[in-house]
């Protein structure tokens, strides 16, 4: 099942990685490999790329910081491929991205002279962008029957679905919560109408799909390579200030 039907489909800046994440996928279709198998190996993935920076091979650590989003898609396809879409695959996948996020951003500091709080403010920044584009994403979603396994407001424990403990998903769902709670509530208190109201056209989704994680890896991975590694925590810091601009526009809409 396709995150959105054809019709309500948009650039997505971030998802540069599907072409490569449905061939991994549809390889694994018939194996015994499962999508958390995939999001362990994003995990890994990713932590080969921390390795990498911290050794200043940012070549490699920009491939681990590519294959680590093409991975991030493989999983959800090979959910929908194999028809086994889970709450717990979903709360895994979120809570290695907000863990991998915070390792990224120290590794950063560790090796540039940007200030911690600076450090700090870009973590939160990444984070409030995006909630921001997968709030505005998930009402595209619901709204046009698309996947509908992330819900628009995350405020209880979903019931598991076939195949997967309810155990899980419950210490899952706790976790996530502790993790993006505050994210979701500032994002929602900015702009807590947006399920009832319009969205996005689709060229304003494709501007806010540079916040999507694969575009801010993508962009890490670039300054990294280019040399601008000082860059790196100043750059979503300031696109951060775009939350209010899009937001902005969504309710002027």
């Amino acid at each position: 099942m396709s995150k959105l039907p054809k019709e309500f489909k948009f650039v997505d800046l971030s998802d540069y990685g599907r072409p490569v994440a449905r061939i991994i996928s549809q390889s694994l279709k018939n194996t015994w490999f499962t999508p958390i198998h995939l999001t362990v190996g994003f995990i890994i993935s990713g932590l080969l790329a921390v390795f990498f920076i911290l050794k200043g091979a940012y070549i490699l650590a920009a491939f681990f910081l590519i294959f680590k989003s093409i991975l991030d898609a493989a999983d959800g396809e090979l959910a929908r491929i194999k028809n086994t879409p889970s709450y717990t695959g979903r709360y895994l996948d979120s809570i290695a991205d907000i863990i991998l996020n915070a390792i990224f951003l120290l590794t950063i500091w560790h090796i540039t002279d940007v200030n911690i709080w600076w450090t700090v403010v870009a973590f939160f920044g990444i984070q409030l962008q995006g909630t921001l584009y997968n709030y505005y994403y998930v009402i595209l979603r619901n709204r046009y029957n698309g996947d509908t396994t992330s819900r628009i407001f995350e405020n209880k424990t979903p019931k598991a679905l076939p195949g997967e403990s309810q155990k899980n998903v419950t210490i899952l769902f706790k976790l996530y919560k502790t993790l993006y709670g505050n994210f979701d509530n500032i994002i929602y208190w900015l702009d807590h109408k947006a399920s009832n109201g319009k969205t996005l056209p689709n060229f304003l989704m494709t501007a806010l799909s540079i916040f999507g994680l694969g575009f801010q890896l993508l962009m890490i991975a670039i300054l990294l390579v280019a040399g601008f590694k000082e860059y790196i925590i100043p750059y979503f810091v300031i696109t951060t200030v775009l939350i209010f601009g899009f937001i902005s526009i969504r309710k002027a809409l």
